[in-house]
């Protein structure tokens, strides 16, 4: 047996080893991985309003500090508001219910010819064993319903605080990521993480300003319509709407659509064909105006990049899957070689007439048919070309 061949074993079985090893370490550690990737795009969202503030004299952290604050208002008066909304339909609802359901049993007895009353139908619902059945699995689930929400809120400090020190340091972090690189790829990696804030910021600034837009237009109509809680209704329809990718303008319209319902009917679909109109305007005439200057991509890549970032990182890719393209776009577009283009009318999508190549082939085949024949030296004939 040659002497390599032992080492080479063992050389291959640690190499396996420390491959399986670092597969194990990677699934464990996604979750965290994930949380660092949310907190760096956040951190660079955040970015030019910290290093606005810094460069008028105040320190980094008390800057990161304000403008988390602001948004953590921000975040809690939304959903007080937004809960408080709830709680109050909800107890309405509550409230009403009795005559609804009286309403619905006339109508069945009206319709079907028969006696059911609302005390039979309460007593069978609460002696029904599949209530009994759903309200013990409900008590069995209220620890894991614990359990996932405290989840979720250890996740959000981790987010934030990783943000937070992204944030706050960003300068030392840029020189310790450059000190270990030749000057060279210094600046190119000072340059792509220039080209990511303002990507990144610019894509959430347009976002929220659009927000603001489409909160303000659904607040009027709502405001018009008589729709109670107009105005938590606009922010949710603003916020949702913007930071949803694809779905989220529907998702934003259910809401406000059920409140109009129960006010009138027809009032529901006014609010929607309204919001099929906005989203249209909002499409074609707000967005490109908005987004030309800070992510200017075009909307099929932006649609197949939220689809690729949800199959790869569910909500998460969802969400950062369009700042990240542009920044790679406009990364790369700064070193993709460009050329002029031939002034040529099938880059515009015409097609050039029948008659127009005929035109163009025309002489060239009467010039092959005016051509002598010349005799070859076997006899034969021949055409020349």
């Amino acid at each position: 047996m040659p002497r390599w061949l032992p080492r080479a074993m063992v050389l291959a079985l640690a190499l396996y080893a420390c491959f399986q090893l670092g597969v194990w370490a990677f699934h464990q550690l996604i979750g965290l991985l994930l949380n660092i990737l949310i907190a760096f795009f956040l951190a660079l969202a955040i970015e030019p309003a910290v290093g606005r503030m810094a460069a008028r004299g105040m320190r980094r952290g008390v800057a990161t500090f304000l403008v988390f604050f602001g948004i953590l208002i921000s975040v809690v008066g939304f959903v007080v508001m937004l809960g408080s909304m709830l709680a109050d339909q909800i107890l309405a609802m509550v409230d009403e219910f009795p005559k609804y359901l009286d309403s619905v049993i006339n109508w069945i007895n009206s319709t079907f010819k028969t006696e059911l009353s609302r005390v039979e139908v309460q007593d069978s619902v609460l002696k029904s064993d599949w209530l009994q059945q759903y309200v013990q699995n409900s008590a069995s689930g209220v620890l894991d319903v614990s359990a996932t929400v405290l989840g979720g809120l250890f996740k959000l400090l981790t987010i934030f605080l990783f943000s937070f020190y992204f944030a706050a340091d960003g300068p030392r972090l840029r020189r310790a990521l450059c000190s270990v690189l030749p000057p060279a790829k210094q600046a190119e990696v000072l340059r792509a993480w220039e080209i990511a804030v303002d990507k990144t910021g610019g894509y959430l600034y347009s976002r929220g300003l659009m927000a603001l837009i489409s909160g303000v237009a659904h607040f009027v109509l709502l405001e018009i319509l008589g729709v109670p809680y107009a105005p938590a209704l606009a922010i949710w329809v603003g916020l949702v709407s913007q930071f949803i990718p694809t779905i989220g303008t529907y998702l934003a319209g259910a809401l406000p659509m059920l409140l109009a319902f129960t006010v009138n009917p027809w009032y529901a679909v006014w609010v929607l064909g309204f919001v099929v109109v906005y989203q249209q305007f909002e499409n074609y005439v707000l967005q490109p105006k908005l987004t030309s200057k800070t992510v200017d991509i075009h909307p099929a890549v932006a649609f197949g990049s939220v689809i690729a970032g949800t199959a790869l990182m569910g909500a998460v890719g969802a969400l950062i899957a369009i700042p990240a393209v542009a920044t790679l776009q406009a990364f790369l577009g700064a070193y993709v070689k460009r050329y002029t283009v031939a002034d040529d009318a099938r880059v515009q999508g015409h097609r050039r007439r029948r008659r127009q190549l005929l035109r163009r082939f025309r002489p060239a085949v009467a010039v092959r048919r005016d051509r002598p024949e010349t005799a070859e030296p076997n006899g034969g004939l021949s055409t020349a070309d």
